[in-house]
């Protein structure tokens, strides 16, 4: 079973940083792709940043140059860091993995996700 706990929500002033932790219970190698959506209030899910298993990453446009996507393979753990926070960044921020299997089927995991309000 798989378990994606994150971390590092809270509320931080406009101009601000924060940083996401998602820990994974098995080995993220098995993962073909970890990252980060995000929800917010009255819209639908939407991507912000993924990482690769071999590294390399992916950016929503809106985040682009503010947020960093990386991974420290030793712990399990996927972040996200946040800088020059805006209030449009307020959202539910949720942590995924994705597996795909030789067959091209592919599975989603998910973790509870964690608030991020940003205040003007």
């Amino acid at each position: 079973q798989v378990q994606l706990v994150e971390s590092g929500g809270g509320l931080v002033q406009a101009g601000g940083s924060l940083r996401l932790s998602c820990a994974a219970s098995g080995n993220i190698f098995s993962f073909n792709v970890m990252g980060w959506y995000r929800q917010p209030p009255g819209k639908q899910r939407e991507l912000v940043a993924g990482i690769f298993s071999r590294g390399s990453t992916n950016y929503a446009d809106s985040v682009k140059g503010r947020f960093t996507v990386s991974r420290d393979n030793a712990k399990n753990t996927v972040y996200l860091q946040m800088n020059s926070l805006k209030p449009e960044d307020t959202a539910v921020y949720y942590c995924y993995a994705r597996r795909v299997w030789g067959s091209g089927e592919e599975f989603d995991y998910w973790g509870q996700g964690t608030q991020v309000t940003v205040s003007s």
